[in-house]
């Protein structure tokens, strides 16, 4: 038996499939490998290490701490036996950087005894695995120090800055290498619509007719002057940026009309000229996810998610790939198609080669097409796919048929009109030969038909539209315009966009439409970034990183060394382990300063305007740019004060009214109208605060609960937890409302770990108690510990003995 393993199911299936049952093929289900995701893997023998919380020791090499992670225990099992049977041993992951860590990682815990090889293809056809099978290779250890370092980098990046986050900002935030400088992107744009200054200008349009046929024409010269159009206007200033154009609005437009009407149109210019437009290349990951966005509305994750099963299942070639060309193979199957479905008059005389606009493209080695010789038309495949995944397989074909036909052609006419007064302008558009566009589309404006006119010829002028308008403010950045920006600054691999923009849109950023808006929480965090971080959110920086990670695959620099700088610094970069002890001022950051010379605030449980004796809650789904001067105004006026909230109802016990408020620290529930007297307790952070019911509200105020035997239950800052004479332990928020004193009882009696010090004597009407504490019994008043007497136990000690042994404390 031969021994084949691969990343996942359904492609161990399909290969399957192909080579038969000399074969078992197997699947890893993933990276059976990687540092350690919390601090319940960290081996034994290393969570006293300094470094162990990082998974990364920096003090040696930064060798990463690897394990099989518990989900992951079973499979690699799995494998190990299979291995003892098998006489050979073939990897066929992926051709990426991950594939052929995957390889490296399973070679080093399988350990085979047998032949091993790796195979390499990028497309799952029988040609291209049987060709593999004949031509097998080493595991390319540059390439597996590449992804080594990249996952290490990502790693202290996350694990050191994101914690700075959590104090500085707000609970469960992250930082991330490719994720801050992608946020900040955004937050650029944010800021570019907060400060844009609109202008105010008139467009004027012109319907003419001739020979029977209107067309429309826009008012481009009035009185010898340029009219100015919308990139005439700086967005900062409103003004314009040349004072030689000539800016018409409400008050002229009168005159303006009138002096329109006033005498006939003559044509002064005419320009005919053929143009043709060229087919683009066939799909990089990147340009994938941007068509998919604009032409099948589908997001980055499920692009690739539906490409993955088109690849797995052998209808696509790899689709993590940033290259354009296509194989020769390839090749000669476009022609073949093009020329049976469209005829010759389509068919280039050679085939048309591309070249990657990307530096260092090097994730595989061809462009995204459909697999084999002859490709298989979306109509054949209807009933065998499921509808995104023929959707983007249907987009696929036609972009790689495309990709190799001729270009479309244009008969473009510029034509210009004028009177005494005025002049207009337009551009008639006439296709001649449609070309690739048969296949894919045609991206570019319509058609416009213009008549049959010479200079000199007279145009009939049958109305005038005079419409104010003004400048808009940049749009927001979509999917696709940020993916697309992301690869032309060269931050990041198009392989990790879809999981960067899903992280960014878990915590950071919200959706209208297809528009990306990110949140106050953004800008706080792009603030503290750039002012203490500048130099890991700066554009040129990312992309350098980027580009010394592929010197790195390429085996021309080490990635140790490269590690070393990053972390402790070289030259004037002062290294990440320094620039984590910045004295950061919290207020500073999570101020943001609006357009209007006012400030809002952002706290861990969102936007706030704070004034000098209250607080006002900032509607979450408010973008920054939407917070106008008149709704910042309005929010003082009408908005609810952070502090006070209608009653939910009237307590049972009590008979206080119950309120639920948000407060500087978070979401909580009052008992009586008085905050200063009343008793308050914090919401869960499961619970939701809008759908929060006066039941749940009246439980809140009840704690702590007697559980029995001197055990309660309360909750506090950390969350819920059962305290008792043996000690503290934290629970989940889905016991609070079910837990009894047994269940309390088993988990103080199974969890040593306790929360604070647990009480051993209490005396009544009095603050002072004897606890428990790290360095063995003490006695408090709250205020004042004393070290419990060697020769006195807990239980025997009187209220006097220890109100005495305070009072010597306090004249010591």
């Amino acid at each position: 038996m031969k021994l084949v393993i691969v990343e996942s199911p359904a492609k161990a299936k399909t290969i399957s499939k192909i080579l038969g049952k000399e074969f078992v093929v197997e699947s890893s289900i993933g990276h059976v490998r990687d540092l350690p995701r919390s601090a319940k893997e960290i081996p034994a023998k290393y969570k006293d290490q300094k470094w162990a919380r990082l998974g990364v020791d920096i003090e040696n090499d930064f060798k990463p701490l690897y394990i099989v992670s518990t989900d992951k225990k079973k499979q690699v099992k799995k494998l190990k036996e299979l291995l003892t049977k098998a006489s050979e041993l073939y990897l066929a992951t992926d051709e990426d950087r991950e594939g052929e860590s995957i390889s490296w990682h399973l070679m080093d815990i399988l350990k085979p005894k047998v032949p091993t090889f790796r195979l390499a293809f990028h497309e799952i056809t029988k040609t291209a695995i049987l060709k593999a099978l004949d031509e097998p290779r080493e595991i390319d250890q540059n390439l597996v120090k590449a992804q080594e370092a990249r996952r290490v980098l990502d790693r202290l990046y996350g694990y050191e800055v994101s914690p700075l986050l959590w104090r500085k900002v707000a609970p469960k935030l992250s930082a991330g290498r490719v994720q801050s400088v992608a946020l900040r992107v955004l937050v650029d744009r944010e800021r570019e619509r907060m400060f844009f200054k609109k202008a105010d200008f008139a467009q004027i349009n012109g319907k003419f007719e001739s020979d029977k046929l209107e067309f429309e024409a826009p008012l481009v010269e009035y009185e010898k002057k340029q009219l100015p159009v919308a990139k005439d206007f700086d967005p900062a200033t409103g003004e314009l940026k040349s004072k030689k154009k000539l800016i018409l609005g409400k008050d002229e437009k009168e005159d303006v009309l009138s002096a329109l009407k006033a005498s006939d149109y003559k044509v002064d210019s005419l320009e005919d000229k053929p143009t043709k437009v060229y087919p683009k290349p066939p799909f990089t990951t990147s340009t994938l996810q941007q068509a998919a966005s604009s032409k099948l509305n589908m997001g980055a994750k499920k692009t690739m998610m539906a490409a993955q099963k088109l690849y797995e299942n052998g209808y696509i070639t790899y689709m993590r790939t940033d290259s354009v060309a296509l194989s020769k193979e390839a090749l000669g199957a476009a022609r073949d198609f093009v020329s049976s479905e469209y005829g010759e008059d389509y068919l280039p005389a050679k085939p048309i080669f591309y070249k990657s606009k990307v530096k260092n493209a090097q994730e595989a080695h061809e462009a995204i097409r459909p697999t084999g010789s002859k490709w298989k038309h979306p109509k054949t495949l209807a009933a065998k796919l499921e509808s995104d995944q023929l959707r983007l397989y249907s987009l696929i074909f036609s972009r790689s048929l495309a990709s190799q036909m001729k270009p479309a052609e244009y008969l473009v006419t510029k034509l210009g009109l004028e009177n005494e007064k005025a002049r207009f302008e337009v551009n008639g558009r006439i296709e001649t030969f449609p070309g690739f566009t048969k296949a894919y589309g045609d991206d570019v404006s319509k058609e416009v038909k213009l008549p049959a006119l010479k200079v000199g010829d007279t145009v009939n002028a049958k109305s005038f539209d005079y419409k104010l308008t003004n400048t808009k403010p940049p749009n927001r950045y979509s999917e696709a315009s940020l993916i697309k920006t992301l690869e032309a600054k060269g931050i990041g691999r198009p392989s990790t966009y879809a999981s960067i923009i899903e992280t960014i849109l878990r915590k950071y950023v919200f959706k209208d439409g297809k528009a990306l808006v990110p949140s106050f929480l953004a800008m706080a965090v792009v603030q503290l970034m750039e002012k203490h971080f500048g130099r890991l959110v700066d554009y040129d920086y990312t992309a350098s990183m980027e580009e010394d990670l592929d010197e790195i695959s390429h085996g021309n620099q080490k990635s140790v060394e490269y590690l070393k700088q990053f972390y402790f610094g070289q030259n004037d970069f002062a290294g990440l382990v320094n620039l984590i002890k910045a004295d950061i001022d919290a207020k500073e950051v999570c101020t943001i300063h609006m357009p209007y010379e006012k400030l809002i605030r952002v706290g861990k449980y969102g936007p706030y305007i704070e004034t000098e004796d209250s607080s006002f809650s900032i509607d979450p789904n408010l973008s920054p740019s939407e917070v106008t001067e008149e709704k910042y105004v309005e929010f003082l006026k009408n908005g609810k004060k952070m502090d006070t909230q209608d009653a939910l109802g009237m307590d049972k016990e009590t008979g206080l009214p119950i309120y639920k408020k948000i407060g500087r620290f978070g979401p909580y529930v009052q008992l009586s109208d008085d905050a200063k007297t009343g008793k308050l307790k914090g919401i869960p952070s499961s619970w939701s605060f809008d759908d929060l019911t006066l039941e749940q509200a009246q439980f809140l105020v009840t704690l702590p609960k007697d559980l029995g035997e001197e055990t309660f239950l309360d909750i506090g800052r950390f969350g819920p937890y059962v305290k008792s004479k043996l000690g503290n332990v934290s629970i989940t928020e889905d016991m609070l409302l079910d837990i009894d004193l047994e269940q309390a009882k088993k988990l103080i009696d199974a969890n040593p770990k306790k929360r604070g010090s647990a009480s051993l004597k209490t005396f009544e009407g009095s603050k002072i108690e004897v606890k428990s504490g790290r360095y063995g019994a003490y006695i408090t008043n709250g205020k004042v510990n004393v070290k419990m007497p060697k020769d006195k136990k807990p239980e025997d000690l009187t209220l006097e003995e220890c109100e005495k042994l305070i009072a010597d404390k306090k004249k010591k």
